[in-house]
């Protein structure tokens, strides 16, 4: 559903408001942290700070591990959600929170760019228009009149977001404005350059799978691609679970493949799928397999190989039909 202009400022404002009115506040963003996500999370934290220092903000969430070097969490008790605004980024469903405490404050704001398929809390305000969550806060910050102040360390973190949900401004949800916002993130002072390079490394583990990735992918006739990554690969290499993430782009680096799919066997056995395309809309079949997202960069869940060669079926289904 859309909304209009008067609509979107009403939200906009609503959730000023929210923000002005408590004392303390407490951020949550989705398990296995992405760039953006943390980007948004802690990038609104700073924001609130600096723009309000006698608050007091929380960011919580599991360990954040290879993107520590960008923010880390606070360890904050249940008693500390009395009386608080709990605000959600970048986000789309309550199953993926991570830390189940978010519904323990007395208010609940969404913030979010994803598909608004779970629209929780008692403000919603989503955006499917804009790259990211870092970039949507980037809109309220600047449509704030002044109220809102923009610090160093949150451009950096907001910066980070986009640079990690454009894939480098390659992908085709960077805007003209999402250019000109971080053309405005860099003229503040930190280092674009080395956030630039720090997200763009892997270790060798990681390079090792990206490798096994190529050697594995099988590609079919008209360009839908897929490889399985086992557990005893997982664990010969070394990787924690969120490092193979490095590897869900690999197979867009070929000419061939037009949209593909990296299954990630889980310890039960089941297969966590990361979904991406280079122009055929992927979402629905993320949703017909317990997950969703954005059209061209989806998640979902393959209980057994027999659903794998489903999903793999349906890929191509899907290419062939655009």
């Amino acid at each position: 559903m859309s909304v209009t202009r008067k609509e979107l400022m009403m939200i906009q404002d609503e959730i000023l408001a929210a923000i002005v009115a408590n004392d303390k506040i407490i951020i949550h963003r989705h398990e296995r942290p992405d760039p953006d996500a943390l980007g948004s999370q802690v990038g609104l934290a700073e924001t609130i700070r600096a723009s309000f220092p006698d608050k007091t903000v929380y960011v919580v969430g599991g360990g954040v591990d290879h993107l520590s070097w960008l923010a880390q969490m606070d360890d904050i008790s249940d008693d500390t959600y009395q009386d608080a605004l709990v605000i959600v980024t970048d986000t789309a469903d309550t199953p993926r929170v991570d830390d189940s405490r978010f519904t323990l404050g007395k208010q609940l704001i969404k913030i979010d760019h994803h598909p608004n398929d779970d629209p929780y809390g008692d403000l919603t305000w989503v955006d499917t228009s804009v790259s990211s969550t870092s970039e949507l806060l980037m809109t309220f910050i600047n449509g704030s009149a002044g109220r809102l102040v923009l610090s160093d360390a949150a451009a950096r973190l907001f910066y980070a977001g986009i640079v990690g949900d454009t894939g480098r401004f390659m992908f085709n949800n960077t805007t003209p404005q999402t250019l000109t916002i971080a053309a405005q993130l860099i003229s503040k002072d930190f280092d674009p350059a080395a956030v630039n390079q720090k997200m763009n490394e892997v270790t060798l583990g990681q390079a090792r799978l990206q490798g096994q990735v190529f050697e594995a992918l099988k590609i079919s006739a008209v360009g839908g691609a897929h490889a399985i990554v086992t557990r005893d690969q997982i664990e010969r290499l070394g990787l924690a679970d969120d490092q193979v993430q490095a590897a869900v782009g690999t197979a867009g680096r070929l000419g061939e493949v037009v949209a593909w799919m990296l299954f990630v066997e889980q310890p039960d056995g089941s297969y966590r799928v990361n979904l991406r395309s280079k122009g055929p809309i992927i979402n629905g079949l993320a949703k017909a397999h317990n997950g969703g997202g954005h059209p061209l960069a989806s998640g979902a869940k393959a209980k057994d190989l027999a659903e794998i060669d489903q999903m793999v079926a349906q890929l191509d289904a899907i290419i062939e039909a655009n």
